[in-house]
């Protein structure tokens, strides 16, 4: 149970980070936004010496504590000692004890999005990438883009996008699985 969990990469984490980083190393990225959470940023530091550009951490970039009182334990051990509380959690929604309602998190996430397109303008940097949490990422496509649900995110996916007067399309990812067409598009402005 990860959450705002802080723990930095795993061996296993750090293996799957460098072909992501090997391929993210063609793309022209000029800047990396990363969560405040030791996992993210240490992932975007292996990414940004694969590409060489600078780091910048955006708080609210920043996973949901969901789990609360389960935060850092084990999922098996979770569901053992705290079905109940484990069954609440398959609702986003449901908040249990310790934990950050989804309106709470929703805001922040887009806040946190609207500060990389801000910095991103200001510095005028045309490619950046963000590093982030799957949660964060579901709200970018359901709650910001209004796209809807992804059924899976697995560690290290990416999506790419491109902005064109104010309209956002994505076509090419790796490691997810989306619920919607990914050829639709919308405009954000």
């Amino acid at each position: 149970m990860a959450g705002t969990y802080d723990d930095h990469l795993s061996e296993e984490g750090i293996k799957q980070v460098r072909p992501l980083a090997a391929k993210m190393s063609q793309k022209g990225i000029q800047k990396i936004f990363s969560s405040p959470l030791i996992r993210a940023r240490e992932t975007a530091t292996i990414l940004a010496d694969s590409i060489d550009c600078s780091v910048e951490t955006v708080d609210d970039l920043k996973e949901r504590n969901q789990y609360g009182i389960l935060a850092g334990i084990k999922k098996e051990e979770a569901q053992e000692r705290y079905p109940e509380l484990v069954e609440n959690l398959k609702d986003r929604m449901n908040i249990i004890q310790g934990a950050e309602s989804y309106e709470n998190f929703r805001n922040h996430v887009v806040s946190g999005i609207e500060t990389v397109l801000a910095k991103s303008e200001q510095e005028n940097l045309q490619i950046v990438a963000v590093v982030w949490h799957g949660g964060p990422m579901r709200v970018l496509f359901r709650d910001y883009l209004k796209w809807g649900d992804l059924t899976t995110t697995e560690d290290c996916c990416w999506a790419e996008f491109g902005i064109e007067q104010g309209v956002w399309r994505t076509t090419v990812s790796e490691g997810i699985t989306f619920a919607f067409d990914t050829e639709i598009s919308n405009d954000v402005s």
